[in-house]
Protein backbone atom coordinates (compact mmCIF):
# COMPACT_ATOMS: atom_id res chain seq x y z
CA UNK A 1 0.00 0.00 0.00
CA UNK A 2 2.74 2.02 0.45
CA UNK A 3 4.16 1.91 -2.67
CA UNK A 4 0.61 2.49 -3.98
CA UNK A 5 0.84 6.10 -2.02
CA UNK A 6 4.26 7.30 -3.40
CA UNK A 7 3.22 6.57 -6.90
CA UNK A 8 0.13 8.42 -6.50
CA UNK A 9 1.71 11.29 -4.88
CA UNK A 10 4.44 11.45 -7.60
CA UNK A 11 1.40 11.56 -9.60
CA UNK A 12 -0.60 14.12 -8.40
CA UNK A 13 2.76 16.29 -8.10
CA UNK A 14 2.69 16.10 -11.66
CA UNK A 15 -0.45 17.45 -11.45
CA UNK A 16 0.75 20.70 -10.09
CA UNK A 17 1.63 22.05 -12.78
CA UNK A 18 2.52 25.96 -14.01
CA UNK A 19 -0.27 27.39 -15.39
CA UNK A 20 1.04 28.10 -18.78
CA UNK A 21 1.43 24.28 -19.23
CA UNK A 22 -0.83 21.52 -20.40
CA UNK A 23 -0.66 17.91 -19.81
CA UNK A 24 -1.78 15.15 -21.44
CA UNK A 25 -1.90 11.95 -19.96
CA UNK A 26 -1.52 8.76 -22.24
CA UNK A 27 -2.60 5.81 -20.86
CA UNK A 28 -2.00 2.81 -23.11
CA UNK A 29 -2.25 -1.13 -23.31
CA UNK A 30 -0.47 -3.28 -25.82
CA UNK A 31 -0.60 -7.08 -26.01
CA UNK A 32 -2.58 -7.85 -23.76
CA UNK A 33 -3.39 -11.12 -25.06
CA UNK A 34 -6.25 -11.78 -23.12
CA UNK A 35 -5.11 -10.76 -20.00
CA UNK A 36 -7.75 -9.19 -18.32
CA UNK A 37 -8.12 -11.50 -14.99
CA UNK A 38 -6.25 -11.73 -12.31
CA UNK A 39 -2.67 -13.46 -12.34
CA UNK A 40 0.39 -14.25 -10.52
CA UNK A 41 3.61 -12.24 -11.33
CA UNK A 42 5.70 -15.71 -11.92
CA UNK A 43 8.04 -13.55 -14.15
CA UNK A 44 9.33 -11.58 -10.69
CA UNK A 45 9.53 -14.29 -8.47
CA UNK A 46 8.72 -17.82 -9.56
CA UNK A 47 8.72 -19.45 -6.36
CA UNK A 48 6.44 -16.83 -4.01
CA UNK A 49 4.86 -14.46 -7.47
CA UNK A 50 3.20 -11.34 -6.34
CA UNK A 51 -0.22 -11.06 -7.52
CA UNK A 52 -1.42 -8.70 -9.96
CA UNK A 53 -4.90 -7.72 -10.56
CA UNK A 54 -5.59 -7.32 -14.09
CA UNK A 55 -8.25 -5.06 -15.67
CA UNK A 56 -10.16 -4.60 -12.33
CA UNK A 57 -6.86 -2.92 -10.85
CA UNK A 58 -6.06 -1.56 -14.29
CA UNK A 59 -9.40 0.20 -14.12
CA UNK A 60 -8.02 1.35 -10.49
CA UNK A 61 -5.48 3.39 -11.93
CA UNK A 62 -7.39 4.57 -14.71
CA UNK A 63 -10.10 6.52 -12.90
CA UNK A 64 -7.65 8.01 -10.73
CA UNK A 65 -5.80 9.43 -13.53
CA UNK A 66 -8.99 10.98 -14.83
CA UNK A 67 -9.81 12.06 -11.65
CA UNK A 68 -7.21 14.77 -12.18
CA UNK A 69 -8.73 16.27 -15.32
CA UNK A 70 -8.65 20.16 -15.17
CA UNK A 71 -8.72 22.94 -18.01
CA UNK A 72 -5.32 22.49 -18.40
CA UNK A 73 -5.13 18.34 -18.53
CA UNK A 74 -6.74 15.64 -19.80
CA UNK A 75 -6.15 12.02 -20.58
CA UNK A 76 -6.12 9.48 -23.65
CA UNK A 77 -6.42 5.74 -23.06
CA UNK A 78 -4.98 3.45 -26.03
CA UNK A 79 -4.54 0.26 -27.30
CA UNK A 80 -1.88 -1.31 -29.54
CA UNK A 81 -3.29 -4.62 -30.47
CA UNK A 82 -2.90 -8.34 -29.56
CA UNK A 83 -5.85 -7.93 -26.86
CA UNK A 84 -7.15 -11.21 -26.78
CA UNK A 85 -5.68 -14.61 -27.89
CA UNK A 86 -3.43 -15.58 -24.89
CA UNK A 87 -5.06 -16.55 -21.85
CA UNK A 88 -8.63 -18.30 -21.45
CA UNK A 89 -10.77 -15.61 -20.82
CA UNK A 90 -9.70 -14.10 -24.14
CA UNK A 91 -9.16 -16.97 -26.42
CA UNK A 92 -12.43 -18.72 -25.83
CA UNK A 93 -14.42 -16.03 -26.48
CA UNK A 94 -12.54 -14.59 -29.01
CA UNK A 95 -12.32 -11.47 -27.99
CA UNK A 96 -15.47 -10.24 -26.71
CA UNK A 97 -14.90 -10.43 -22.82
CA UNK A 98 -11.97 -7.91 -23.57
CA UNK A 99 -13.96 -5.84 -26.32
CA UNK A 100 -17.08 -5.78 -22.97
CA UNK A 101 -14.07 -4.77 -20.15
CA UNK A 102 -12.66 -1.75 -22.83
CA UNK A 103 -16.30 -0.67 -23.49
CA UNK A 104 -16.61 -0.80 -19.46
CA UNK A 105 -13.67 1.59 -18.75
CA UNK A 106 -14.09 3.81 -22.29
CA UNK A 107 -10.76 3.25 -24.49
CA UNK A 108 -10.61 5.90 -27.20
CA UNK A 109 -9.06 3.92 -29.36
CA UNK A 110 -7.35 0.54 -30.50
CA UNK A 111 -5.28 -0.56 -33.42
CA UNK A 112 -4.78 -4.58 -34.73
CA UNK A 113 -2.15 -6.74 -34.26
CA UNK A 114 -0.65 -9.88 -35.69
CA UNK A 115 -2.30 -11.75 -33.21
CA UNK A 116 -6.44 -10.73 -34.59
CA UNK A 117 -5.76 -12.51 -36.96
CA UNK A 118 -5.53 -15.96 -35.53
CA UNK A 119 -8.99 -16.40 -35.77
CA UNK A 120 -11.54 -16.32 -38.92
CA UNK A 121 -12.70 -13.30 -40.20
CA UNK A 122 -16.12 -14.19 -39.88
CA UNK A 123 -15.17 -14.63 -36.17
CA UNK A 124 -13.14 -11.57 -35.53
CA UNK A 125 -15.72 -8.63 -37.33
CA UNK A 126 -18.51 -9.78 -34.38
CA UNK A 127 -16.05 -8.90 -31.76
CA UNK A 128 -14.88 -6.24 -33.25
CA UNK A 129 -18.57 -4.35 -33.86
CA UNK A 130 -19.12 -4.64 -30.44
CA UNK A 131 -16.85 -2.08 -29.67
CA UNK A 132 -17.85 1.35 -28.81
CA UNK A 133 -14.46 2.84 -29.72
CA UNK A 134 -12.98 3.37 -33.43
CA UNK A 135 -10.61 0.21 -34.36
CA UNK A 136 -7.93 2.29 -36.66
CA UNK A 137 -5.09 1.17 -39.00
CA UNK A 138 -4.49 2.87 -41.96
CA UNK A 139 -2.50 -0.37 -43.80
CA UNK A 140 -5.12 -2.85 -43.43
CA UNK A 141 -6.99 -2.78 -46.59
CA UNK A 142 -9.06 -4.66 -49.19
CA UNK A 143 -6.57 -7.21 -51.65
CA UNK A 144 -8.95 -6.43 -54.27
CA UNK A 145 -9.72 -2.90 -54.46
CA UNK A 146 -7.04 -1.44 -51.74
CA UNK A 147 -9.87 0.61 -49.75
CA UNK A 148 -10.00 0.19 -46.32
CA UNK A 149 -11.80 -2.35 -44.52
CA UNK A 150 -15.35 -1.32 -43.50
CA UNK A 151 -14.99 -2.25 -39.77
CA UNK A 152 -11.55 -0.37 -39.63
CA UNK A 153 -10.65 3.26 -39.64
CA UNK A 154 -7.23 4.80 -40.39
CA UNK A 155 -7.49 7.03 -37.67
CA UNK A 156 -9.69 9.24 -35.78
CA UNK A 157 -9.31 13.55 -34.74
CA UNK A 158 -10.11 14.17 -31.27
CA UNK A 159 -10.13 17.23 -29.38
CA UNK A 160 -8.73 18.17 -26.12
CA UNK A 161 -7.76 20.91 -24.07
CA UNK A 162 -8.55 23.08 -27.78
CA UNK A 163 -5.89 20.78 -29.30
CA UNK A 164 -6.28 18.27 -32.09
CA UNK A 165 -5.14 15.51 -31.63
CA UNK A 166 -4.88 12.96 -34.29
CA UNK A 167 -4.00 8.99 -33.46
CA UNK A 168 -3.15 6.96 -36.60
CA UNK A 169 -3.16 3.10 -36.42
CA UNK A 170 -0.63 0.59 -38.29
CA UNK A 171 -0.44 -3.29 -37.84
CA UNK A 172 2.57 -5.08 -39.14
CA UNK A 173 3.05 -6.69 -42.37
CA UNK A 174 4.64 -9.53 -40.56
CA UNK A 175 0.69 -10.71 -39.79
CA UNK A 176 0.94 -11.89 -43.68
CA UNK A 177 3.85 -14.40 -41.87
CA UNK A 178 2.48 -15.31 -39.10
CA UNK A 179 -1.50 -15.62 -40.18
CA UNK A 180 -3.30 -18.92 -41.82
CA UNK A 181 -4.28 -17.91 -45.60
CA UNK A 182 -7.22 -18.70 -45.01
CA UNK A 183 -7.49 -16.00 -42.06
CA UNK A 184 -6.01 -13.10 -44.00
CA UNK A 185 -7.65 -13.97 -47.30
CA UNK A 186 -9.04 -10.97 -49.30
CA UNK A 187 -6.77 -8.55 -46.80
CA UNK A 188 -3.83 -7.03 -47.89
CA UNK A 189 -1.08 -5.50 -45.41
CA UNK A 190 0.00 -2.01 -46.91
CA UNK A 191 4.11 -1.21 -46.71
CA UNK A 192 4.05 0.39 -43.08
CA UNK A 193 6.24 3.21 -44.06
CA UNK A 194 4.20 3.75 -47.18
CA UNK A 195 0.81 4.18 -45.30
CA UNK A 196 2.26 6.24 -42.17
CA UNK A 197 3.98 8.85 -44.59
CA UNK A 198 0.65 9.28 -46.74
CA UNK A 199 -1.94 9.43 -43.79
CA UNK A 200 0.69 11.41 -41.88
CA UNK A 201 0.66 13.95 -43.78
CA UNK A 202 -2.92 14.29 -44.58
CA UNK A 203 -3.14 14.73 -40.12
CA UNK A 204 -0.95 17.72 -41.18
CA UNK A 205 -1.75 19.08 -43.90
CA UNK A 206 -5.55 18.55 -44.72
CA UNK A 207 -6.82 17.84 -41.22
CA UNK A 208 -5.11 20.18 -39.54
CA UNK A 209 -3.99 18.34 -35.64
CA UNK A 210 -1.81 19.65 -33.58
CA UNK A 211 -0.21 16.66 -32.50
CA UNK A 212 0.07 13.41 -34.36
CA UNK A 213 0.25 9.93 -32.02
CA UNK A 214 0.67 6.21 -34.06
CA UNK A 215 -0.34 3.39 -32.26
CA UNK A 216 1.28 0.85 -33.99
CA UNK A 217 1.68 -3.17 -33.45
CA UNK A 218 5.53 -3.14 -33.79
CA UNK A 219 8.45 -2.75 -31.35
CA UNK A 220 11.78 -0.98 -31.16
CA UNK A 221 15.12 -2.83 -30.98
CA UNK A 222 15.56 -4.92 -27.99
CA UNK A 223 18.90 -2.30 -27.54
CA UNK A 224 17.07 0.55 -29.19
CA UNK A 225 21.19 2.23 -29.00
CA UNK A 226 22.99 -0.71 -30.71
CA UNK A 227 19.88 -1.33 -32.97
CA UNK A 228 19.88 2.53 -33.92
CA UNK A 229 23.86 2.75 -35.00
CA UNK A 230 23.62 -0.44 -36.91
CA UNK A 231 21.21 1.10 -39.27
CA UNK A 232 22.36 5.17 -39.36
CA UNK A 233 25.36 7.13 -38.65
CA UNK A 234 25.52 9.94 -35.87
CA UNK A 235 23.38 11.88 -38.37
CA UNK A 236 20.85 9.52 -38.99
CA UNK A 237 21.50 8.64 -42.51
CA UNK A 238 21.23 5.22 -43.39
CA UNK A 239 24.29 3.21 -43.60
CA UNK A 240 22.96 0.97 -47.00
CA UNK A 241 21.56 2.34 -49.64
CA UNK A 242 18.99 0.05 -49.75
CA UNK A 243 16.42 -1.80 -47.04
CA UNK A 244 17.21 -5.22 -47.41
CA UNK A 245 15.44 -6.62 -44.34
CA UNK A 246 12.71 -9.42 -45.24
CA UNK A 247 10.07 -8.52 -42.62
CA UNK A 248 8.00 -5.65 -41.67
CA UNK A 249 9.52 -2.41 -40.18
CA UNK A 250 10.04 -1.79 -36.81
CA UNK A 251 8.95 1.65 -34.81
CA UNK A 252 12.49 2.58 -34.76
CA UNK A 253 12.59 2.56 -38.85
CA UNK A 254 9.38 4.09 -38.70
CA UNK A 255 10.20 6.94 -36.48
CA UNK A 256 13.31 7.77 -38.24
CA UNK A 257 11.74 7.57 -41.35
CA UNK A 258 8.75 9.02 -41.37
CA UNK A 259 8.33 12.80 -40.12
CA UNK A 260 5.62 14.31 -38.22
CA UNK A 261 4.94 11.56 -36.01
CA UNK A 262 5.40 13.19 -31.97
CA UNK A 263 4.47 9.69 -30.17
CA UNK A 264 4.76 6.59 -31.21
CA UNK A 265 2.98 3.63 -28.93
CA UNK A 266 4.44 0.63 -29.87
CA UNK A 267 4.48 -3.16 -28.87
CA UNK A 268 4.43 -6.46 -30.28
CA UNK A 269 8.00 -7.60 -28.32
CA UNK A 270 6.66 -7.78 -25.11
CA UNK A 271 9.51 -6.03 -23.98
CA UNK A 272 8.36 -2.67 -22.06
CA UNK A 273 10.91 0.73 -21.64
CA UNK A 274 10.41 3.20 -18.68
CA UNK A 275 11.14 6.19 -20.60
CA UNK A 276 10.96 6.80 -24.56
CA UNK A 277 13.11 6.38 -27.06
CA UNK A 278 13.50 9.90 -29.22
CA UNK A 279 15.24 9.82 -32.52
CA UNK A 280 17.55 12.14 -32.69
CA UNK A 281 16.63 13.64 -35.89
CA UNK A 282 12.88 13.54 -35.95
CA UNK A 283 12.54 14.01 -32.51
CA UNK A 284 9.68 10.98 -32.05
CA UNK A 285 9.22 9.16 -29.01
CA UNK A 286 8.86 6.06 -29.54
CA UNK A 287 7.36 3.51 -26.20
CA UNK A 288 6.38 0.71 -25.77
CA UNK A 289 5.37 -1.78 -22.53
CA UNK A 290 5.44 -5.22 -21.55
CA UNK A 291 2.86 -7.92 -22.44
CA UNK A 292 -0.20 -10.31 -20.72
CA UNK A 293 -2.10 -7.41 -18.90
CA UNK A 294 0.70 -6.79 -16.10
CA UNK A 295 1.04 -3.08 -16.44
CA UNK A 296 -0.35 0.19 -17.99
CA UNK A 297 1.96 2.80 -19.97
CA UNK A 298 1.49 5.90 -18.59
CA UNK A 299 3.17 9.15 -20.06
CA UNK A 300 2.80 12.70 -19.82
CA UNK A 301 3.09 14.97 -22.71
CA UNK A 302 3.70 18.29 -21.65
CA UNK A 303 2.93 21.08 -24.74
CA UNK A 304 2.87 24.41 -24.56
CA UNK A 305 -0.24 26.28 -25.17
CA UNK A 306 0.70 28.64 -27.72
CA UNK A 307 2.95 26.28 -30.61
CA UNK A 308 0.68 23.85 -29.78
CA UNK A 309 3.92 21.58 -29.82
CA UNK A 310 5.22 18.95 -27.11
CA UNK A 311 8.14 21.05 -24.77
CA UNK A 312 8.48 17.94 -22.73
CA UNK A 313 7.21 14.67 -21.17
CA UNK A 314 6.76 13.29 -17.51
CA UNK A 315 6.45 9.40 -16.23
CA UNK A 316 4.68 8.60 -12.74
CA UNK A 317 7.24 6.33 -11.07
CA UNK A 318 10.53 6.89 -9.88
CA UNK A 319 11.40 3.33 -10.37
CA UNK A 320 9.43 1.97 -13.41
CA UNK A 321 9.45 4.87 -15.59
CA UNK A 322 5.93 4.73 -17.72
CA UNK A 323 5.87 1.07 -16.98
CA UNK A 324 2.91 0.75 -13.86
CA UNK A 325 2.92 -2.77 -12.83
CA UNK A 326 -0.76 -3.71 -11.72
CA UNK A 327 0.27 -5.33 -8.41
CA UNK A 328 -3.51 -5.83 -6.66
CA UNK A 329 -2.23 -4.83 -3.10
CA UNK A 330 -1.80 -1.54 -4.86
CA UNK A 331 -4.58 -1.12 -7.36
CA UNK A 332 -7.40 -2.72 -4.90
CA UNK A 333 -9.91 -3.97 -7.86
CA UNK A 334 -12.69 -1.96 -9.17
CA UNK A 335 -15.44 -3.61 -8.22
CA UNK A 336 -17.90 -3.22 -11.42
CA UNK A 337 -14.72 -4.09 -13.47
CA UNK A 338 -14.15 -7.18 -11.51
CA UNK A 339 -17.45 -8.30 -12.01
CA UNK A 340 -17.63 -8.19 -15.60
CA UNK A 341 -14.26 -10.04 -15.77
CA UNK A 342 -15.23 -12.92 -12.99
CA UNK A 343 -18.54 -13.51 -15.16
CA UNK A 344 -16.26 -14.26 -18.46
CA UNK A 345 -13.65 -15.75 -16.13
CA UNK A 346 -16.09 -18.71 -14.95
CA UNK A 347 -17.18 -19.43 -18.32
CA UNK A 348 -13.93 -19.39 -20.10
CA UNK A 349 -12.07 -21.40 -17.07
CA UNK A 350 -14.34 -24.33 -16.73
CA UNK A 351 -12.59 -27.43 -16.10
CA UNK A 352 -8.95 -25.83 -15.84
CA UNK A 353 -7.89 -26.72 -12.81
CA UNK A 354 -8.00 -30.43 -13.30
CA UNK A 355 -4.93 -32.31 -12.98
CA UNK A 356 -3.49 -34.13 -15.87
CA UNK A 357 -0.23 -35.00 -14.83
CA UNK A 358 2.92 -34.31 -12.99
CA UNK A 359 6.37 -32.58 -14.22
CA UNK A 360 9.23 -33.94 -12.63
CA UNK A 361 11.37 -31.01 -12.98
CA UNK A 362 10.64 -27.29 -14.02
CA UNK A 363 10.09 -27.03 -17.85
CA UNK A 364 12.05 -23.33 -18.58
CA UNK A 365 11.61 -22.12 -22.25
CA UNK A 366 14.90 -20.53 -21.72
CA UNK A 367 16.60 -20.96 -24.80
CA UNK A 368 20.06 -22.21 -25.52
CA UNK A 369 20.61 -22.71 -29.01
CA UNK A 370 17.16 -22.98 -30.48
CA UNK A 371 16.34 -25.44 -26.80
CA UNK A 372 14.52 -25.49 -23.87
CA UNK A 373 13.07 -27.88 -21.52
CA UNK A 374 9.72 -26.88 -22.38
CA UNK A 375 10.26 -26.85 -25.74
CA UNK A 376 12.27 -30.29 -26.09
CA UNK A 377 8.86 -31.42 -23.98
CA UNK A 378 6.80 -30.40 -26.79
CA UNK A 379 8.02 -31.71 -29.84
CA UNK A 380 8.72 -34.91 -28.20
CA UNK A 381 5.02 -34.58 -27.10
CA UNK A 382 4.24 -34.50 -30.36
CA UNK A 383 6.46 -37.11 -32.12
CA UNK A 384 4.84 -39.47 -28.95
CA UNK A 385 1.52 -39.02 -30.21
CA UNK A 386 1.55 -39.41 -33.76
CA UNK A 387 4.50 -42.25 -33.66
CA UNK A 388 6.57 -39.73 -35.90
CA UNK A 389 10.83 -40.20 -36.80
CA UNK A 390 11.09 -36.42 -36.66
CA UNK A 391 8.85 -33.55 -35.19
CA UNK A 392 9.92 -29.92 -34.98
CA UNK A 393 7.81 -26.54 -34.04
CA UNK A 394 8.79 -22.76 -34.13
CA UNK A 395 10.53 -21.39 -31.28
CA UNK A 396 7.39 -18.84 -31.01
CA UNK A 397 4.91 -21.30 -30.55
CA UNK A 398 5.82 -22.14 -26.81
CA UNK A 399 4.56 -18.89 -24.86
CA UNK A 400 4.56 -19.94 -21.11
CA UNK A 401 6.74 -22.25 -18.89
CA UNK A 402 5.50 -25.36 -16.09
CA UNK A 403 6.74 -25.32 -12.56
CA UNK A 404 7.71 -29.00 -10.58
CA UNK A 405 4.60 -30.49 -9.46
CA UNK A 406 0.63 -31.12 -10.44
CA UNK A 407 -0.17 -29.91 -14.02
CA UNK A 408 -3.41 -28.86 -14.59
CA UNK A 409 -5.37 -27.84 -18.16
CA UNK A 410 -5.15 -24.55 -17.37
CA UNK A 411 -0.44 -24.46 -16.98
CA UNK A 412 -0.93 -26.38 -20.80
CA UNK A 413 -3.40 -23.78 -22.13
CA UNK A 414 -0.85 -20.88 -21.07
CA UNK A 415 1.94 -22.61 -22.78
CA UNK A 416 0.17 -23.40 -25.39
CA UNK A 417 -3.16 -20.67 -26.33
CA UNK A 418 -3.40 -21.24 -29.81
CA UNK A 419 -5.78 -24.05 -31.86
CA UNK A 420 -2.45 -25.52 -33.35
CA UNK A 421 -3.22 -28.72 -34.83
CA UNK A 422 -1.23 -31.83 -35.37
CA UNK A 423 -0.12 -32.56 -39.27
CA UNK A 424 1.83 -35.58 -40.20
CA UNK A 425 3.51 -35.88 -43.81
CA UNK A 426 6.01 -38.33 -44.92
CA UNK A 427 9.11 -37.08 -46.84
CA UNK A 428 12.43 -38.40 -47.90
CA UNK A 429 15.80 -36.86 -46.25
CA UNK A 430 16.77 -34.60 -48.52
CA UNK A 431 13.34 -32.65 -47.73
CA UNK A 432 13.73 -33.35 -43.94
CA UNK A 433 17.52 -32.08 -43.93
CA UNK A 434 16.18 -28.77 -46.34
CA UNK A 435 13.88 -28.28 -43.39
CA UNK A 436 16.69 -28.19 -40.88
CA UNK A 437 18.94 -25.73 -42.98
CA UNK A 438 15.99 -23.34 -43.87
CA UNK A 439 16.11 -22.99 -39.87
CA UNK A 440 19.91 -22.28 -39.48
CA UNK A 441 20.21 -20.21 -43.01
CA UNK A 442 21.06 -16.72 -42.05
CA UNK A 443 20.73 -15.52 -38.51
CA UNK A 444 17.91 -17.63 -38.21
CA UNK A 445 18.17 -19.23 -34.68
CA UNK A 446 16.65 -22.83 -35.24
CA UNK A 447 13.26 -25.54 -34.73
CA UNK A 448 12.65 -27.23 -31.61
CA UNK A 449 13.37 -30.51 -32.69
CA UNK A 450 12.45 -33.93 -31.65
CA UNK A 451 14.19 -37.18 -33.18
CA UNK A 452 17.12 -35.65 -34.14
CA UNK A 453 20.57 -34.87 -33.43
CA UNK A 454 22.06 -31.79 -35.64
CA UNK A 455 25.31 -30.46 -36.19
CA UNK A 456 26.25 -27.36 -37.25
CA UNK A 457 28.83 -24.49 -39.04
CA UNK A 458 27.99 -21.61 -39.28
CA UNK A 459 30.97 -20.58 -41.31
CA UNK A 460 29.60 -22.88 -44.03
CA UNK A 461 27.77 -21.73 -46.64
CA UNK A 462 23.82 -20.95 -46.55
CA UNK A 463 21.72 -24.68 -47.01
CA UNK A 464 25.10 -26.54 -46.44
CA UNK A 465 25.28 -25.97 -42.90
CA UNK A 466 24.32 -29.19 -41.39
CA UNK A 467 27.44 -31.18 -41.15
CA UNK A 468 26.01 -34.03 -39.42
CA UNK A 469 22.70 -35.67 -39.04
CA UNK A 470 21.50 -38.09 -36.85
CA UNK A 471 17.18 -39.59 -37.24
CA UNK A 472 16.35 -41.78 -34.10
CA UNK A 473 19.80 -42.61 -33.77
CA UNK A 474 20.76 -43.81 -37.00
CA UNK A 475 22.44 -41.93 -39.94
CA UNK A 476 20.87 -39.44 -42.23
CA UNK A 477 19.55 -41.36 -45.40
CA UNK A 478 18.90 -39.07 -47.95
CA UNK A 479 16.57 -41.40 -49.93
CA UNK A 480 14.49 -43.35 -46.62
CA UNK A 481 11.04 -41.72 -46.95
CA UNK A 482 10.49 -40.72 -42.70
CA UNK A 483 7.39 -39.69 -40.95
CA UNK A 484 7.36 -36.10 -40.00
CA UNK A 485 4.99 -34.28 -37.47
CA UNK A 486 4.22 -30.79 -37.02
CA UNK A 487 1.62 -28.04 -36.78
CA UNK A 488 -0.82 -26.82 -39.46
CA UNK A 489 0.87 -22.84 -38.51
CA UNK A 490 4.10 -24.43 -40.24
CA UNK A 491 2.51 -26.45 -42.84
CA UNK A 492 1.02 -23.25 -44.55
CA UNK A 493 4.19 -21.69 -44.98
CA UNK A 494 4.88 -19.82 -42.21
CA UNK A 495 7.86 -18.68 -39.76
CA UNK A 496 10.00 -18.82 -42.95
CA UNK A 497 8.98 -22.44 -43.90
CA UNK A 498 7.43 -21.96 -46.98
CA UNK A 499 8.73 -25.07 -48.45
CA UNK A 500 6.46 -27.13 -47.24
CA UNK A 501 3.68 -25.74 -49.10
CA UNK A 502 5.33 -28.06 -52.15
CA UNK A 503 4.43 -31.25 -49.94
CA UNK A 504 1.86 -33.29 -52.18
CA UNK A 505 -1.33 -33.23 -50.44
CA UNK A 506 -1.04 -37.40 -50.94
CA UNK A 507 1.58 -37.20 -48.13
CA UNK A 508 0.24 -35.27 -46.12
CA UNK A 509 -1.88 -36.31 -43.04
CA UNK A 510 -4.45 -33.53 -40.35
CA UNK A 511 -4.42 -35.85 -37.27
CA UNK A 512 -7.29 -33.52 -36.27
CA UNK A 513 -6.02 -33.18 -33.18
CA UNK A 514 -5.10 -29.75 -30.89
CA UNK A 515 -1.45 -29.58 -30.25
CA UNK A 516 -2.77 -28.79 -26.71
CA UNK A 517 -4.60 -32.22 -26.64
CA UNK A 518 -1.34 -33.98 -27.66
CA UNK A 519 0.56 -32.44 -24.79
CA UNK A 520 -2.11 -33.59 -22.21
CA UNK A 521 -1.56 -36.81 -23.05
CA UNK A 522 2.00 -36.81 -22.80
CA UNK A 523 1.52 -35.72 -19.37
CA UNK A 524 -1.23 -38.26 -18.95
CA UNK A 525 0.98 -41.47 -19.90
CA UNK A 526 4.49 -40.31 -18.84
CA UNK A 527 4.20 -38.27 -15.70
CA UNK A 528 6.44 -37.42 -14.13
CA UNK A 529 7.65 -35.90 -17.29
CA UNK A 530 11.13 -34.12 -17.19
CA UNK A 531 13.03 -32.53 -20.07
CA UNK A 532 16.44 -31.40 -20.04
CA UNK A 533 18.84 -29.82 -22.90
CA UNK A 534 20.76 -31.97 -24.88
CA UNK A 535 22.57 -32.69 -27.88
CA UNK A 536 19.71 -32.64 -30.50
CA UNK A 537 20.66 -29.46 -31.56
CA UNK A 538 24.91 -28.50 -31.67
CA UNK A 539 26.88 -25.39 -32.93
CA UNK A 540 30.11 -25.91 -33.74
CA UNK A 541 31.87 -23.73 -36.27
CA UNK A 542 34.89 -26.58 -36.86
CA UNK A 543 32.98 -29.39 -37.50
CA UNK A 544 33.55 -31.01 -40.63
CA UNK A 545 30.86 -33.07 -42.57
CA UNK A 546 29.98 -36.66 -41.69
CA UNK A 547 30.80 -39.21 -43.83
CA UNK A 548 27.10 -40.10 -44.34
CA UNK A 549 26.14 -36.56 -45.44
CA UNK A 550 27.15 -36.79 -48.89
CA UNK A 551 23.83 -37.05 -50.87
Amino acid sequence: MKKYIIIIALILTLGMALAEDLRLDIIWSNDVHGGIDRAQATFMNPEFPPQLGGGASAATLIKEIRSWHSPNRESLLLDAGDFFQGRPVGTVTKGKSVIEFMNLIGYDAMTLGNHEFDIMQDELIPTLELAEFPIISCNVVDAETDELLPYIEPYIVLNRMGLKIGILGMTTTDTELMSFPENIKGIKFVNEKEALTRYVNILREEEKVDLVIVLGHAGLPYDPEAGYLSRYDAKGNPRYPTRTANWGYDAQELAREVDGIDLFIGGHIHKGFPEPWIDPVTHTMVIQGYAYGSNLGIITLKIDPETKTVSGWETPAIREGAMVTLFEDQFFPDPESSELIEHYVSIAEEGMDEVVGYAGSHLSRTNVDAQSPMGNMIVDAMRYMVDADFSFLNLGGVRAEIKNGAVTYRDVFEVMPFDNLLITFQCDGRLLKRIIETRVEGSRAGLIVSGVNVVYSRKRASFDRVTSLMIGGEPWDPDKIYTVATTDFLMQGNAGLTLLMNVPQEDINNQQINLRDAIVHYFKNKSPVTSKIDNRWKRDDNSIKARWMKE
